[in-house]
């Protein structure tokens, strides 16, 4: 039996109507709706014909981001119809659900939900899509990877092979215009809300509290909104609905609240809860509610009772660290879409009531939408499934981002190094189309193809499943040890696990019924078959114990902590990596122990065997050595190192520690800064002689010298100023100029040659003493610019600075004079120096 008056109540019938119009006539159309309008439920309902039995009966697949979300809106739409998901025989109900491992579909249904992951992999299979007539894509607002994808692809079907599929974008808030734009000029359909009032009240901490970084939350801030969720229950009415990051934070949180099990239910929801927390978090309880709840929580899920929402005002969002090779989920601020999304849980049913945990001059501050995972995540499975679709570059999808070019770059390199891809033109190979097909990361599909004919299919299967989905921390951070813990376990975790485990074996055409332990017609350990696993889908995670910490292949370090089973190894496999704050290296947070053998084998590309010359703590250091990437296997001394590798390590000294490693005596500073004071005036043809422009330039002015050093010593027998004349441009014959336009000394009216100053190569500098410049009416000018001239008094102190000489002698030199002339009265003062005899001597010795 329909229930009317449910459906009746749902605010987003209003925007049917014009719904219906825009697909009719566009075949796509963008559906703004507030939270708790039904656009999740009733839509597809209605665009299916399963509300009205004169409208044409459709097949409509609606995507979501999560599975709790599928799930959830599966069993609502079925509630709607009068059915239950859970009761249906073979042939299944109107409205059935896919995700990954689990399926509730039959030939009766009409709308399918389904993650958009999986969607993905059913469009790369069949491109048309066959049998389905509306694609709903749901909460696009979030801008998943996935998400994306699935909506470049499926406008590239409209666009090409079904011109019939209507598509729908769906959110609550989003950018409705760039998502029109995307499809092709859709209409925007904004639906009213009737979600009741919701008061802010703003709760930020009495204290400042330390920003997040990584995946660590500052204690303080936890504390403080297990506070205010205990401050709700004593404010208002209604269960309660907390907004935190992550699983550890909720755990936390749980630990500090403190309230008394019998008054208060508290509930933690996450995508790692057991389905049955999931589906009475869904349904109303009969004591009050704490929900704590990740952002799985956020949409597409009402929680019935929620009458206040504490929001922490933080998320997780990936991010990928390429010079390091890690990639892990990061801890931020979320953003004002996500804010408001988060307080419409508590006005869905009633007037409620939004705790924000932060002040409200940061609200203004904040992220408009969330950072697509385009512009921020890993984009190796993206990678390939634009490879796959046939466009390697993804430069003809329709994307609202453009995938960063560096990001592109790094995933057609690790799709290379698997075998994926071809390499130069980025087309998907034979294995490439199975490892896209397998539902896994590239990599871990990569471990578990090349794995399973080592360690067995099942054996195989069982650790790359620990790897798609990481285990609990406390199955601690040794591989091994987990599959050990997750094979006896009954937590939701093993639950799952032993459920993927069954789908990724069933793909290698493995029943899960043979010897787990044996591959190759050996037995194989538990940490063999971790380790290889591990090694073969990161291998330049590959470590080995180095100076009291492990070094990577990739180069970088990581430790482990304390008590780790993986203390003692000698090489490991490191899994899962982040970097704590203020560490300079990385932490393992799960790895597998490994041997030199299984090193070779899974980063076999990286080994290397050659001949090293390098400078080390000032000097040369020449050896032959075989490494693994950045570590080193083996080392012996080189004695006799080619020429070639001698000078590009006595080059790459240079650079180190700088030019002052030659022969710099006074004769070749002056030289280096006349030259760059005819640089910076004239430009070319005259050379930069900065520290740049000379590594730049080093074959032109220091060979052969250069060539023949053998070691560090004989750097310092390299005469730079010699060398420096090379650059001077004879070939147009400017170089005879050099003296006249930067001369070393200029002569003064006196006839004394005074050195010029070039350390500053915007103005040089003439120090001379006063009595020697009379009589000269112009200051000297040099490469077109008039020198500043120190005038000095008979002592040699500066008593004037001028580069305007006609202006001293009228206006400044009455002041010197008579500054000067008591305290040196045996030399000439004129009173018209301009006019004046110009003298290196007292009046004594001009009387003579």
């Amino acid at each position: 039996m329909i229930r009317d008056d449910a459906l009746q109540a749902l605010p987003v019938r209003s925007a049917l109507p014009a719904l219906r119009s825009a697909l009719d006539a566009d075949g796509a159309a963008v559906l703004v709706a507030p939270p708790g309008t039904g656009k999740t439920t009733l839509v597809p309902l209605v665009l299916a014909g399963l509300l009205d039995e004169d409208a044409p009966a459709r097949r409509v697949v609606v995507a979501e981001p999560r599975r709790i979300a599928a799930r959830a809106a599966a069993r609502r739409m079925a509630w709607l119809l009068g059915e239950d998901l859970d009761k249906h025989d073979k042939r299944g109900g109107r409205v059935g659900y896919t995700v990954r491992g689990e399926r509730v579909v039959g030939p009766r249904t009409r709308v399918e939900v389904v993650t958009t992951g999986v969607l993905l992999q059913r469009l790369q299979r069949d491109q048309e899509l066959t049998g389905v007539d509306v694609v709903i894509l749901d909460e696009v607002h979030e801008r998943h990877l996935d998400a994306d994808t699935v909506a470049a692809f499926l406008w590239d079907v409209r666009q090409a092979l079904r011109p019939d599929l209507r598509l729908v974008a769906a959110s609550a808030t989003t950018d409705a215009e760039g998502w029109a734009g995307l499809l092709g000029g859709a209409r925007v359909v904004e639906a009213a809300g009737a979600s009741h009032p919701v008061e802010v009240v703003w709760a930020p901490p009495a204290r400042p509290v330390r920003p997040p970084h990584g995946m660590r939350v500052d204690p303080a801030l936890l504390t403080h909104v297990a506070g205010v969720v205990r401050r709700a229950l004593r404010e208002r009415t209604g269960d309660v609905l907390c907004f935190l990051p992550g699983v550890g934070e909720i755990s936390r949180v749980a630990g500090q609240l403190g309230v008394p099990d019998g008054d208060v239910e508290v509930l933690q929801v996450h995508g790692r809860a057991p389905a049955a927390v999931q589906d009475a978090v869904l349904s109303a309880g009969a004591r009050r509610r704490v929900v704590l709840a990740t952002a799985v929580a956020e949409s597409s899920l009402t929680v019935p009772g929620v009458r206040v929402v504490v929001d922490a005002g933080l998320a997780r969002e990936p991010r990928v660290d390429h010079a390091r090779g890690l990639s892990a989920l990061t801890t931020v601020r979320s953003s004002r879409a996500a804010g408001t999304q988060r307080a419409g849980r508590a006005g869905r049913e009633a007037p409620g009531t939004v705790y924000r945990c932060w002040d409200e001059a940061e609200d203004g501050r904040l992220a408009r939408f969330p950072s697509p995972e385009i512009k921020v995540a890993d984009l190796t499975a993206f990678a390939l499934q634009a490879a796959c679709w046939g466009d390697p570059a993804a430069a003809g999808l329709a994307l609202l981002d453009a995938p960063p070019a560096g990001a592109m770059a790094a995933a057609r390199e690790v799709l290379t190094a698997v075998g994926a891809v071809e390499p130069g033109s980025g087309r998907a190979t034979e294995r490439g189309v199975r490892l896209a097909r397998l539902g896994l990361h590239p990599r871990l599909g990569r471990a578990l193809l090349d794995a399973a004919p080592v360690v067995s299919a099942r054996r195989a299967a069982e650790v790359v499943a620990l790897l798609s989905e990481e285990p609990p921390r406390e199955y601690g951070d040794d591989l091994g040890a987990a599959l050990r813990t997750a094979r006896r376990g009954g937590d939701a975790y093993a639950g799952r696990w032993r459920t993927e485990v069954r789908r990724l074996s069933g793909l290698l055409g493995d029943d899960g019924g043979g010897a787990a332990g044996t591959g190759g017609g050996r037995s194989v350990s538990d940490d063999h078959a971790a380790g290889l696993v591990a090694a073969l889908a990161f291998p330049e995670r590959v470590a080995r114990r180095s100076g009291g910490s492990w070094l990577m292949v990739s180069g970088t370090r990581a430790d482990v902590g304390d008590g780790s089973a993986l203390r003692d190894a000698a090489w490991v496999a490191v899994a899962v990596a982040d970097r704590p704050v203020g560490a300079g290296h990385a932490r393992v947070r799960l790895g597998a122990v490994v041997d030199e053998d299984v090193a070779r084998r899974a980063a076999g590309p990286l080994l290397a065997e050659g001949d090293e010359v390098t400078w080390a703590d000032g000097e040369l250091v020449a050896r032959h050595v075989t490494r693994l990437g950045a570590v080193e296997l083996s080392v012996r001394p080189l004695k006799d190192p080619s020429p070639g590798l001698v000078r590009d390590a006595l080059l790459d000294g240079l650079r180190r520690e700088g030019l002052g490693l030659l022969r710099w005596d006074r004769d070749a500073e002056v030289l280096r800064q006349r030259l760059a004071f005819v640089h910076r005036q004239l430009g070319e043809p005259w050379p930069d002689v900065s520290d740049e422009a000379l590594f730049a330039r080093v074959d032109d002015w220091l060979e052969p010298e250069l060539g023949r050093a053998r070691r560090r010593s004989d750097l310092g027998r390299i005469d730079a100023g010699q060398a420096l004349k090379r650059l001077l441009p004879w070939a147009s014959g400017d170089a005879a100029r050099f003296d006249q336009l930067a001369p070393e000394r200029v002569e003064v009216p006196s006839g004394s040659r005074v050195r010029v100053d070039y350390a500053d190569p915007g103005q040089p500098v003439l120090a001379v003493k006063l009595q020697e410049m009379f009589g000269l009416q112009q200051t000297p000018r040099l490469a077109g610019v008039p020198v500043l001239v120190h005038l000095l008094s008979p002592a040699g102190r500066p008593a004037a600075v001028t580069a305007d000489l006609a202006s001293f002698w009228r206006d400044g030199y009455r002041a010197v004079r008579a500054d000067l002339r008591g305290r040196y009265p045996k030399h000439p003062w004129p009173e018209d120096p301009a006019a004046a005899e110009p003298t290196r001597y007292t009046n004594a010795r001009l009387r003579r």
